[in-house]
């Protein structure tokens, strides 16, 4: 792959540069960080109505926590990738998710992107921890080691993309980049 000439690295062989893995990987961790806020909604509600009625609502079961997590999420990705490109990790990372040609992420595609995110990411070490019963600490040092294998994957990947992007039609590119791109 070549820079093209005077865009300081933006513009990889007329196409916008992805980002680097590490600089990826933060926002991820960011990405976390935020979530983990939206996270507790669920418990606070839940603290809440315990406190104000006295019983365990059928819907505070930790199933239900977790498809309602899932679905907040799902709601929160596919929205912000189909309509700006961007989550708020992915603005102050200065990365923005296009199709494979460079154009905007359609909400299908959005949502096939956060399935496929969902398995990949998590999905290999959540059923080895569940099948094999293992305790809290150990599951998630299983779901870090995932996240950690599958990021370095995507050094094999010919343009260092994840490989879920490639499944879904989607690349991740350094915001801004895409102007420079297209001119």
């Amino acid at each position: 792959m070549t820079v093209a000439p005077g865009d300081g690295g933006g513009v990889v062989a007329g196409r916008a540069a992805t980002p680097s893995l590490a600089r990826r990987m933060a926002c991820f961790v960011y990405e976390a960080t935020l979530l983990f806020g939206v996270a507790l909604i669920p418990g606070i509600l839940g603290a809440v109505f315990l406190a104000q009625t006295g019983q365990r609502h059928p819907l505070q079961s930790d199933t239900a926590l977790r498809v309602y997590a899932l679905t907040l999420y799902g709601v929160y990705f596919v929205w912000l990738w189909s309509r700006r490109g961007q989550t708020l990790a992915m603005q102050t990372w200065r990365i923005r998710l296009v199709s494979a040609g460079g154009g905007p992420v359609s909400q299908a595609r959005a949502l096939a992107r956060y399935v496929a995110c969902c398995c990949v990411w998590f999905g290999p070490a959540t059923l080895i921890s569940s099948t094999l019963h293992w305790p809290p600490a150990r599951s998630l040092g299983a779901v870090a080691a995932g996240i950690a294998g599958w990021a370095l994957l995507a050094l094999l990947e010919p343009e260092r993309q994840f490989w879920h992007d490639r499944l879904c039609g989607t690349r991740l590119i350094k915001a801004g980049a895409r102007a420079a791109a297209v001119r």
